[in-house]
């Protein structure tokens, strides 16, 4: 049975024969009703706070659990982001390796085709020299001849400078 402190005040005792003193009696129940009305207000005063608390606490733990499993999801996004990095860098690498590569190939293909297009010049640059010479030879022999011809016209004896090649 819970007792309030109006039931303390409406309490009623029987008078009997050397009974207590009325007054005391009323005066002991206004103080222990006023202590008890009290302590339900403090009593009710510290639920509240009590539930007010609980119910912070739950709402800190449910934003402690989202924060946690935010970080989680952080953490677990900065290692996709790290690693979807590392094989960007490694294909770009690699397509730079390959790229590298084929400029290498044309590089020396390039080379090659300058190495034989100079020989080749070399070669036509002899054969030129060669023609020259053959024509210059050629013109001198022609000259020789034209003088020997002009000698010959003037009344000259040019058997003899023919013969000794001048």
């Amino acid at each position: 049975m819970k007792i309030t402190p109006l039931d303390i005040q409406q309490q009623t005792f029987q008078v009997k024969l050397r009974g207590y003193d009325r007054e005391g009696v009323h005066e002991f129940l206004r103080a222990v009703s006023e202590t008890v009305e009290e302590l339900v207000r403090e009593n009710a005063d510290v639920k509240e706070r009590a539930d007010r608390l609980e119910k912070e606490v739950t709402t800190l733990r449910k934003k402690d659990a989202s924060l946690n499993e935010l970080l989680v999801l952080t953490q677990k996004m900065a290692e996709n982001i790290k690693d979807t990095a590392r094989r960007e860098a490694d294909l770009i690498l690699k397509e730079a390796e390959i790229k590298s590569e084929e400029i290498l190939k044309h590089a020396h293909a390039d080379f090659r085709t300058i190495q034989r297009d100079l020989l080749e010049l070399r070669k036509d640059r002899i054969l030129a020299i060669e023609k020259l010479r053959s024509l210059l030879q050629m013109l001198a022999k022609m000259v020789e001849m034209e003088e020997v011809d002009l000698q010959s016209l003037e009344g000259e004896a040019p058997a003899k400078d023919v013969a000794g090649g001048r």
